[in-house]
């Protein structure tokens, strides 16, 4: 799967001097893809090829060695040519390639230039874990030896004393390579990385477009698709979490590139904060792109003989179109990033109060929820914000974890067990991350909040964030949750975050690491998350950031699904969720079916609909079971075993993009298909109705083709081909109605 070789390659200088050298290639190959890399005599660490497999030839001369010198030894005055325009693996600041670069270092001298050159490899069967001293966890996809294969480039600056390793592991049976790196100041001088990114790959074309997910609050990960010009095209985030405006997640596909064709390469880093994607179309238009922490505002300390790690990304490679790209991100994460018991389990269906009541309940008021969604075949109650300290709105008693006793009439225990006897789990919200000024824990440790000393604290929600980076914050906050956890039969937590950072200082960290606390906070959040799914690992962990603000493959480590987003229309969810299928599989997202006119956008939708749209998540409710239309309420058990009998197949099949309403707002569609062709379910959403327009043929996809199905609802049987290539006339009748279908294989 991984192999190296030496060549002895002949080039001519640009004095025409003939000269021989010798190139070390490696080249990782899984039978589909295949990625190549060089190494010169002179350590040189060069991009060879990356895309779909190739055969055995020698792959050097791809890049075009007799152009320029390869290795320029003796012609010190073109290295500068050499340097800004070569493909690096890895390329440094300071010493002639002014592209953008994956690292720059500040020395004891204040000198910023790095010249990593290639040492030594060698191959790790499996996937070591990535590792930061002083923190328990940090994300990254797993597997078994028999899975993977770690290919370890060993890099040295020699005159900075840093030692850098690249790793790439390449997946076996799909077409996946996650890359990371690790430095070490192997010197006795302290030095300080300033820039630290996780991959960079030089691609020889220009003829890219650039997918991105972008947004805001209630609007998350909306498609954009742009050509790529000349010049930086990025996105970032610099809110210390990854954002509602931009998600870690990029591909670069060509410009005929559709569901089923054309080439994609995706991009997705397992990181919850600060973050930068780029692509960089250079002056030889030729396309650098790069991914990792965001460099601004980002510095660490490295002192004699101490570490760096940074996030993994995850680079998907598709020949067969975006959908087959998205795929297998979605089997990727299924299989080796999500964790625990509840990794391959169909979710309980719940009812969190929250747009439901908001801050106005009490012990009566939720045991009526939960009595009457008892009755129709919910099986947990989640109460959400305002259970603890003394809070009625949102300005007080974040980081009280203690129970509001005149709320909570009897306390927690009490209303937990009633709930626990209706056939009911339940589930408790949490803010670990955040405090009050209005608080116990704010006037005993003011301290413990990120701010700057001497400058005002901005309020966000009237609320601080506090000093993850400090262990004994974490400690303090963790003691508390797991007192609530001890004493009351919680089953899930939802871990909110809902406001960014400002003032980032921390009164725990020396001067000289300040610019670390970005970093850290992220770190100590995952060292918390890990904590509570150790200690605790019957929990199912719902992560949430005002929504989806921090919708990534790092938090999918620690928590099986996310909150989509606060925004819970059927209707725009129809792009949120789209957008999140880019990357992100259906069993991780958080979708719940919500009253109307929704409290979001005032849109009032068929309760139907709401419930087909829902079905592409985790399924559940959010409004107040005892108030809703009876007729609603009167199908919302029909909606719960039509998610029991489907939600296997959402949650293991694949899922085909049909519709796509950043193109064609008329409708949107989709499919799941079992992984064995046997079974799909197709959804059909109109928006709006137009007169006199005939039945859409939809074409369906993902089927054998040689293979005949039964349409349940119709009792048709046709073949897949058929079905793919012509479809069937959907029909429906009125704004925001929705259709599904059921496809079974039959024998003929």
């Amino acid at each position: 799967m991984i192999r190296n070789y030496e060549t002895v390659i002949p080039y001519k200088t640009w004095t025409g001097v003939e000269a021989e050298d010798k190139v070390r290639v490696f080249r990782m190959d899984n039978g589909s893809m295949t990625y190549a890399m060089a190494a010169s005599e002179e350590g040189f660490l060069m991009h060879i090829y990356y895309g779909k497999a190739l055969g055995d030839d020698d792959l050097t001369y791809v890049l075009k060695l007799n152009e320029a010198p390869f290795t320029p030894k003796g012609f010190a005055r073109e290295k500068g040519t050499f340097m800004d325009s070569k493909p690096f693996e890895f390329p440094c600041y300071g010493i002639g390639d002014y592209r953008e670069p994956c690292m720059m270092i500040l020395d004891d001298e204040g000198m910023s230039a790095c010249d990593l050159r290639f040492k030594s490899f060698r191959v790790e069967e499996g996937k070591p874990a990535l590792k930061q001293k002083g923190y328990t966890c940090f994300p990254a996809t797993f597997a078994e030896a028999s899975d993977c294969e770690t290919l370890v480039m060993v890099m040295e600056d020699d005159a900075a004393n840093l030692l850098v390793e690249l790793s790439y592991t390449m997946f076996k049976n799909s077409n996946v390579i996650t890359r990371s790196a690790k430095v070490w100041n192997k010197g006795y001088s302290d030095v300080r990385i300033s820039r630290m990114l996780s991959t960079c790959v030089d691609f020889d074309t220009d003829q890219f477009d650039m997918i991105t997910l972008n947004g805001s609050w209630a609007r998350e990960r909306v498609m954009e698709r742009a050509p790529l010009h000349h010049g930086k095209q990025s996105v970032d985030s610099m809110r210390g979490e990854s954002s509602h405006q931009n998600n870690p997640f990029v591909a670069l596909v060509s410009h005929k590139a559709d569901e089923t064709t054309g080439e994609a390469y995706g991009f997705n880093l397992v990181y919850s904060g600060n973050f930068m994607a780029q692509a960089e179309v250079t002056q030889h238009k030729k396309t650098r792109f790069v991914m990792g922490i965001n460099p601004m505002d980002f510095s660490w300390l490295l002192r004699p003989e101490e570490e760096f790690q940074t996030p993994e990304v995850v680079m998907v490679y598709s020949a067969n179109g975006i959908g087959e790209m998205s795929r297998t991100y979605h089997d990727l994460y299924r299989n080796h990033l999500i964790r625990g018991q509840w990794k391959d389990k169909k979710r309980p269906v719940l009812i969190n109060n929250w747009e439901a009541t908001y801050f106005n309940f009490d012990t009566d008021k939720i045991i009526a929820i939960a009595k009457q969604a008892s009755e129709l075949g919910v099986e947990m109650l989640v109460l959400d914000d305002g259970w603890f300290g003394h809070r009625d709105f949102d300005n007080s008693s974040l980081g009280d974890w203690y129970v509001y006793e005149s709320k909570v009439k009897g306390g927690l225990p009490h209303l937990v067990e009633e709930v626990n006897k209706l056939g009911m789990k339940f589930g408790l919200w949490f803010e670990p991350e955040m405090v009050s000024p209005d608080s116990d824990l704010y006037r005993e440790h003011p301290e413990w909040a990120i701010q700057i000393i001497g400058r005002s604290m901005t309020q966000s929600r009237e609320q601080y964030v506090l000093d993850y980076s400090n262990p004994e914050v974490r400690d303090y906050v963790y003691s508390m949750i797991r007192k609530i956890l001890d004493t009351a039969n919680v089953e899930y937590i939802k871990w909110d975050m809902n406001r960014q950072l400002t003032e980032v200082g921390s009164t725990s960290l020396h001067r000289k690491r300040q610019r670390e606390l970005w970093h850290r906070y992220v770190l100590g959040v995952y060292d918390l998350m890990n904590r509570l799914t150790t200690d605790y690992p019957y929990l199912l962990l719902e992560n949430c950031s005002g929504g989806g603000a921090r919708f990534d493959p790092g938090m999918l480590y620690f928590s099986p699904q996310i909150w989509t987003s606060d925004d819970t229309d059927a209707i725009e969810r129809l792009k949120i969720q789209y957008g999140t299928s880019l990357c992100y599989p259906a069993s991780c997202m958080g979708a719940h079916v919500s009253d109307c006119p929704n409290h979001t956008v005032g849109r009032t939708t068929p309760f139907a609909t709401r419930g087909d749209v829902a079905l592409v998540g985790t399924f559940g409710y959010e409004l107040d079971v005892t108030k809703i239309p009876q007729a609603d309420r009167d199908a919302i058990p029909g909606q719960i075993a039509k998610f029991h009998r489907f939600n296997p197949l959402v949650r293991t099949g694949d899922q085909y993009r049909i519709g796509n309403l950043f193109e064609n707002p008329d409708y949107d569609a989709w499919m799941f298909v079992a992984k064995d062709k046997s079974e799909a379910l197709f959804t059909f959403v109109q928006v709006l109705a137009k007169p006199n327009y005939p039945s859409k043929f939809i074409k369906m996809a993902g089927l054998c083709a040689e293979k005949k199905y039964q349409i349940e609802e119709t009792g048709q049987i046709l073949s897949g081909r058929t079905l793919m290539e012509i479809g069937l006339p959907i029909s429906v009748h009125g704004d925001f109605t929705s259709k599904t279908l059921y496809l079974k294989a039959v024998e003929e």
